[in-house]
């Protein structure tokens, strides 16, 4: 039971910042929407809503970067990198070099 509850809470840990993410994507999708549907209307004087673009941007930023974050990190560990994001090890001394 302990193992399950530990597997769910690390599901959570992916899908919030997830969520968050895909809640940040519609934020800027629709100020950027607004903004050309005032186009159509005479009366109405467009204006974008920066706060809102930049609240969805932050939004996104954050749940990609942690999902990013967190994949790099498990891939690094179980050793699926490529070898230039590996950590450098020390090159050993050469044999009868000083």
């Amino acid at each position: 039971m302990k193992q399950i509850i530990a597997r769910f809470i690390a599901i959570l840990l992916l899908v919030i910042p997830g969520l968050g993410a895909t809640y940040g994507f519609l934020l800027m999708k629709d100020a950027v929407f607004h903004y050309y549907a005032a186009h159509g209307d005479e009366q109405a004087i467009p204006q974008f809503e920066w706060g809102m673009m930049l609240g969805g941007l932050v939004l996104f930023l954050i749940g990609v970067g942690f999902i990013g974050g967190w994949t790099f990190f498990r891939d690094r560990k179980r050793n699926y990198l490529s070898s230039r994001f590996r950590e450098k090890k020390p090159r050993p001394p050469r044999p009868g070099a000083q």
